[in-house]
Formats: structure tokens, C-alpha cells, sequence
């Protein structure tokens, strides 16, 4: 760990260690609080960056605020994202004000925010986010204030850097090296006590009492509404996960894979908004007796890690570039196939293709916000299919799921379209358009699973939402 001077005390007295980073050489101040910058992790409870910034709050004696910006311009979001991120952050205001803990929300991009309220910060801390602009907002806030700005890793169980210093192959080869360190890391989070009150601090802030009201307010991308099946917050998302351990769990292993089931857990957009802790989860599946526990864990921790250390490792983890050689060349020589189908990005977006189990993927992601991840391989996959050239497949399919799905702009979601193309995955028999890139195909659906029942169900379901 790099301290570059802060006169803070060794983590290791709090359990923080490894994930807890000095971003500049700032030294501990004598102003009115502490500052707590919640933007990644936007939850209250297994918040190992809250509960440092309680321990440093009662050991300066000082106040903690907890600051988060909205920016109303984030990359690619919409309504559909800013609806789920407010309903929230209207229960972390709540859960704070318990503690006696002032929640500051501005209508500011929150580097800016953040560098006007450090100015009577005695020392600021934040979360780790691994997206460009997550890090360009930090290296701002580094560069532009005289406090401490202390990053503490909350989104993962092993830490980035704790996992691997490098870009990793494959699954495979960072397994090991999870599973090496994963002990020292699976400890549960002791809820700190407030001492110090801040509840009736005089700041103004943003109003989001009323989600619906607050959102009106927004000057953010109306194109695509808020999804019913789906509202935000750590208590939904807690409550998913209570019905996953106790009636999905034990089929998970053997039907994951079958969208007509429903044993997934459905945890993914609170995962990519922070509502929810990936420690806290994995503990309490690791309580739970059920032997299929295993094949749930290697999706959150192991899977889910390679994509952070995809986005991290990776400075193009958005685009074709961010392919492995060997997938691009055997998809460069093939770009000139004849395409059975060539369809526009309209035409995708539209739900307008010749397959009905290709259609039912799409039309599953505009009507829910989420797409079945076994079926999100086979749309992906189908697209750089029927596109006229992989560069393009890559930005449509990108493009389509940062739009629509909530747990999209993710890098979860971005190692997930890159996998489409070859990443994390290993040359194959040749063929036709893919070359030597992974090929699914309609009767592997078929059988897997009922995929007529899957297009009925998705047919169902709109129907319900446009009748809503």
C-alpha cells in the first residue's frame, strides 16, 4: 500500500489494509469534518469505505459527511439507470440519518463537488471505481485538493492488486490466485459507532424524498423509462438474495443456464450500482449448507473479478481493441464472408432479426433491464454474426447493452461483450464469419432448454409491460 506521506494511522488496526490507498500527499487537517465521497459503493450497510471513514470520523473527533455527486452526463446512462440509482440513494439518506450521519447529495459531478466541500475537510475518503471516468474523477480530486484523499476497495472481495498485478488470460488463470488469497478476505465488516453526530449539519442538497419528482428534475437522457420489475436499494436487494438462498441455490448448478427457470439470482444491477456488497453476499451463501454454493461463488468472486481486472489492466476494455491478437487476426481474415444476414443497429435495437430467440434476448433487455447471462452470450455472439464487420458487431453490441440493461456501463457487462468476441476464452475449430471465435447457434439453445417456452415467457412479458 502507497500512504505518499499521510499522517493517518496504520490500517491494519482496522482491517483495511490491503484495500486502503493514499491518492496524494496530503496531510490530515485541522477543519470541521470528515469527508466521506460515496460514489461506487452507494450503500450503508458492509461499506468497508464508510466504516473507515466512522473509525478516522471518531479518531479526529470531527463530524463525517457523506458526499455523493450526481452527474447528470455519465456516459451512455439514462433514465432507466438514474431512476434505480435515486430510489437508492433515498434509502442510504434514511439508513444514514439513523446513524446521525449527514447524507449531502448535489445535482454536481462529484469531482467538482467533492474539491468544494474538501475545503473545511480535515481528510477525505472515497470508494475505488475501475471505469475511465471513475478514475479520472479521482486523479482530479487528488491533484485539486490539500486533504488526504484515501481510497478504500469496496466492490470487490480480493482487491485488485491483491489478485494479480497483471491482465489476466483467462479465468483459469486468475482462479488460483483468487483462491490463494480469498481467507484472508472473507471476514465479516464490524458496524462502526457514530460518536460524533452530523444529521442536522446546514448544507443544502439536492431534494430526493420523492424519486419520481427528483428524476423530473434531471437534465439526463429520457429515451429509455424505468423498468417495474426492478426498483433499487439495498433492502430489495437483500431480499432477492434471501429468496435466491433459500428456493434457487440448490438449482443453480443445473439450471443457471436455462432462462425459462429463473434460479439466477438476479443481483447484478445492485452489484453495479454498490446497493449491495460482493462480500456480504459471498458470506451468506458460504453460510448456507447447499453443495451448489460453489458454482454461485465462481460467478461472483471469480468471474466477476477477472471483469474488474479486464477494465482495470485493460485501458480499452470498451472497444475491439481490447481483444486478445489471436482473435482479432482470425477475425480480420474473415471480415470479407458472405453473412447469411446482415442486419442495422436499428434493426437490432428493434428487435427485428429472423430469429425469434435472438428477438426474445433483446426484447427481454428493453422490457426488464436485464438479459439472462446464458442468453446474452448467444446475443452477443450474434450480432458480431450478422454485422458486416466485427468493429462494428463490437460497438453495437456495447452500445445496446450500456443502453438498456441496468447492470450495463459495467465491467461486468464490458468483459462480457468482449467474451462474445474471444476475450477470456480460447481459439476453436474454424469456420465461416467467426473464424476461430467461440460459435453458438440456435439448436444449442433448443438443447439446453425449452427455447420456445424462453420466447413465450419474453412475448408475456411485454405484453404485461405494454399494457402496464
Amino acid at each position: 500500500m502507497k500512504r505518499k506521506g499521510c499522517n493517518l494511522p496504520p490500517t491494519d488496526a482496522f482491517g483495511f489494509a490491503e484495500r486502503v490507498r493514499a491518492l496524494n500527499a496530503g496531510q490530515v487537517k485541522s477543519g470541521k469534518y470528515v469527508l466521506y465521497w460515496m460514489q461506487a459503493s452507494q450503500r450503508t450497510e458492509y461499506n468497508q469505505a464508510l466504516e473507515y471513514a466512522i473509525t478516522e470520523s471518531n479518531r479526529l473527533k470531527k463530524p463525517l459527511l457523506v458526499f455523493f455527486g450526481i452527474n447528470e452526463h455519465f456516459p451512455e446512462a439514462n433514465q432507466r439507470h438514474y431512476f434505480f440509482m435515486l430510489e437508492g440513494l433515498r434509502e442510504i439518506e434514511t439508513s444514514l440519518k439513523r446513524r446521525g450521519i449527514k447524507f449531502v447529495v448535489w445535482r454536481k459531478s462529484p469531482e467538482l463537488g467533492v474539491v468544494d466541500l474538501s475545503g473545511d475537510a480535515s481528510l477525505v475518503i472515497t470508494d475505488r471505481g475501475y471505469l475511465r471516468i471513475q478514475l479520472e474523477w479521482r486523479s482530479y480530486v487528488a491533484d485539486k485538493i490539500d486533504a488526504p484523499l484515501v481510497q478504500v476497495e469496496s466492490e470487490v472481495v480480493v482487491p485488485i492488486e491483491s489478485a494479480s498485478l497483471k491482465e489476466e488470460y483467462s479465468a483459469a488463470s486468475l482462479r488460483p490466485k483468487i483462491e490463494r488469497a480469498l481467507k484472508r478476505f472473507l471476514t465479516p465488516i464490524r458496524k462502526r459507532k457514530v460518536r460524533i453526530r452530523s444529521s442536522d449539519y446546514d448544507v443544502d442538497c439536492f431534494d430526493i424524498t420523492d424519486v419520481e419528482r427528483a428524476v423530473s428534475r434531471l437534465h439526463v437522457d429520457r429515451s429509455v423509462k424505468q423498468v417495474a420489475g426492478f426498483h433499487g436499494g439495498t433492502q430489495e436487494a437483500k431480499r432477492r438474495l434471501n429468496v435466491f438462498i433459500s428456493e434457487k441455490l440448490k438449482h443453480y448448478e443445473q439450471l443457471k443456464n436455462d432462462p425459462t427457470r429463473n434460479v439466477v439470482s438476479n443481483l447484478s444491477p445492485y452489484l453495479h450500482f454498490g446497493q449491495i456488497s460482493p462480500l456480504y453476499v459471498a458470506l451468506r451463501v458460504l453460510s448456507s449448507s447447499c453443495p451448489e454454493k460453489w458454482a454461485f461463488l465462481e460467478e461472483l468472486i471469480v468471474r466477476r473479478e477477472l471483469s474488474m481486472n479486464f477494465v482495470f489492466y485493460n485501458p480499452n476494455y470498451d472497444s475491439y481493441k481490447s481483444l486478445p491478437r489471436w482473435a482479432k487476426e482470425t477475425l480480420t481474415q474473415h471480415k470479407s464472408d458472405k453473412r447469411d444476414y446482415v442486419y442495422t443497429l436499428d434493426e437490432f435495437e428493434e428487435a427485428k432479426t429472423h430469429d425469434p430467440f435472438w428477438n426474445a434476448a433483446q426484447l427481454e433487455m428493453v422490457a426488464t433491464g436485464k438479459m439472462h447471462g446464458y442468453m446474452r452470450m448467444y446475443w452477443g455472439k450474434k450480432i458480431l454474426e450478422w454485422t458486416e464487420a466485427p468493429e462494428e458487431a463490437y460497438r453495437i453490441a456495447v452500445q445496446l447493452n450500456n443502453k438498456y440493461d441496468l447492470d450495463g456501463r459495467d465491467p461486468n457487462g464490458f468483459a462480457g461483450v468482449a467474451w462474445c468476441f474471444g476475450k477470456h476464452d480460447r481459439p476453436w475449430p474454424e469456420r465461416c464469419v467467426l473464424g476461430k471465435v467461440r460459435y453458438m447457434n440456435a439448436n444449442g439453445l433448443r438443447r439446453k432448454f425449452d427455447a420456445q417456452r424462453y420466447v413465450e415467457q419474453v412475448q408475456a412479458l411485454n405484453g404485461a409491460v405494454l399494457n402496464d
